[in-house]
């Protein structure tokens, strides 16, 4: 079964340019704050977790990169499916050592699931095949096809 809805192309691209602006901040922090954003591994409740992928500080490095090249496609809009994957990929272990058992931030944890949704959002769509309705032209509309 197909269901077809209608929503503004400008809705989606504003979508996409600010989800992707806290993974440009957070690779940037990572590049920048290397130590510093070690040290919050070390002091999470999971830290376990994150030292079954290796090195605090190489993960550190790795994720401040993947978040600013995937970042900056997903602001693109290049290849944007796969660079919501991507980050998708990325923001689960964090999420998992940083948020979670963490009882005094459920706010940055359902921040994190919202964060999460948004990427699900861009790889559950097919924005590939794209139908537009001029129904207002001030206001086109992108017709996506969800299976």
């Amino acid at each position: 079964m197909t269901t077809q809805i209608s929503v503004s192309r400008r809705s989606i691209q504003v979508l996409r340019i600010m989800l992707s602006g806290i993974f440009l901040i957070a690779g940037s922090n990572h590049l920048m704050n290397v130590e510093q954003t070690a040290k919050r591994i070390d002091a999470a409740s999971l830290k376990g977790f994150a030292y079954l992928f290796g090195d605090p500080e190489l993960l550190v490095i790795l994720s401040g990169i993947v978040m600013l090249l995937a970042g900056l496609a997903f602001l693109a809009g290049y290849r944007t499916r796969w660079a919501a994957v991507i980050l998708l990929a990325v923001l689960i272990p964090i999420t998992i050592t940083i948020q979670v058992g963490q009882a005094n931030t459920m706010g940055p944890l359902f921040k994190n699931v919202a964060i999460m949704g948004g990427l699900l959002f861009f790889i559950l769509n097919d924005f590939t095949k794209e139908t537009i309705t001029e129904t207002n032209p001030a206001q086109p509309e992108l017709s996506v096809k969800n299976k």
